[in-house]
């Protein structure tokens, strides 16, 4: 999905919209329009992302992910499996932690625990297990770069 277009047609609507003004509005437009249009692109990812989970706790199975590829968002389905043996290796665990979050993200915690129908304890111990997961060595240093870009 190429968000170039819906930012391009957002600074559109806005010229159309400052062009009842005079020259110095629309000139004003044109500045705020690209002076916002990396934000634009930010917030229409986390409306995607958002949707994503919103979708995610509709489905039986499986989840919905945004990914970014080129500088494209992508919603993508993922399928999840059955974590029999994650839930039997939660009955042998005794340790006990006690974590504060916010109010939001738990809520997502608990929506996604309740898409892939597990409990929210079962859900942390799997996410913590992928988290801790040994990741393959490139042989070197790592080159992963994560954040945002524009082109």
């Amino acid at each position: 999905m190429q968000l170039d277009g819906y930012v391009q047609a957002l600074r559109d609507d806005l010229s159309r919209v400052a062009a009842v003004g005079d020259e110095q509005t629309a000139r004003a437009a044109e500045l705020l329009a690209v002076a916002l249009e990396s934000s634009l692109g930010r917030r229409l990812q986390e409306a995607l992302a958002e949707a994503a989970l919103e979708l995610s706790t509709q489905l039986d199975r499986g989840r919905v992910e945004v990914r970014v590829a080129g500088g494209d968002p992508e919603l993508v389905y993922v399928g999840v499996t059955a974590p029999a043996e994650t839930e039997a290796a939660e009955e042998a665990l005794s340790a006990r932690i006690t974590l504060r979050l916010p109010e939001s993200l738990k809520s997502r915690i608990e929506a996604s625990a309740a898409a892939r129908r597990v409990s929210v304890n079962t859900w942390l111990v799997q996410a913590l297990t992928r988290a801790l997961e040994p990741r393959p060595s490139t042989g070197g240093s790592s080159h992963r770069l994560t954040g945002y870009g524009r082109n």
